[in-house]
């Protein structure tokens, strides 16, 4: 994935400052991610990457609730970067972000004790999917953890009908994976053990789930 070929958080540009307002209207966001860090046993002398930072709500939340952990934010989009670095700013939380290509993350080999990421992975095709995952596999630790955050297998016909919406705004090409259920598989293919389906969230948009894997 490399910056002219990424999908932004709303697909279109021109809806970037409205992300924030639209994920908090729509859907959970503070109760699922909450419920991804509590899962993520963060330790005090933890190294934490945000993977697909976005407007840092994420890392926010992670640094407040672990005040003494390195955070770490990376993202492709420019634009958002900017959102997130006049958050973290206004915070005066002391969280690192930075911009990366899409391809490589820009960390050395086992450097994180965990990665989290929300609602990044159904904005990425096959391809993008195993690299990133292959790069989040190479900065993770021995025994490290990755907590995803995402749409995932419809839970009911309801769950599906309402995530044809998500497939519109997103694409159905990047989409379609996640609402098969086919993001375990994914992940176990880039070398992850114990790959787990934490909870699942009925939204009006369908079925968010948090996921679990050991490096």
């Amino acid at each position: 994935m490399d910056n002219n070929n990424y999908i932004p958080a709303l697909r279109f540009n021109w809806l970037t400052k409205l992300y924030n307002p639209l994920v908090a209207f729509t859907m959970p966001e503070a109760k699922f991610k909450k419920a991804l860090i509590e899962q993520a046993h963060i330790e005090p002398n933890h190294r934490v990457l945000d993977f697909g930072v976005g407007t840092a709500t994420l890392s926010l939340m992670i640094k407040d609730t672990n005040p003494l952990s390195e955070v770490n934010g990376v993202d492709v989009d420019e634009k958002i970067l900017t959102i997130a670095e006049k958050k973290i700013k206004k915070a005066k939380a002391k969280i690192f972000i930075t911009k990366y290509d899409g391809v490589k993350l820009p960390y050395a080999d086992i450097s994180f004790d965990r990665v989290l990421t929300s609602l990044v992975f159904h904005h990425l095709t096959a391809e993008q999917k195993h690299n990133s995952l292959k790069e989040i596999k190479r900065v993770l630790k021995p025994n490290g953890e990755l907590h995803i955050a995402d749409w995932g297998k419809a839970s009911s016909v309801l769950m599906r009908s309402l995530f044809f919406f998500v497939q519109l705004l997103d694409g159905f090409k990047t989409t379609n994976d996640n609402v098969k259920g086919l993001l375990p598989a994914y992940i176990e293919n880039a070398g992850f053990k114990k790959v787990e389906v934490k909870k699942n969230y009925s939204t009006i948009f369908g079925t968010l789930t948090l996921y679990k894997a050991l490096n």
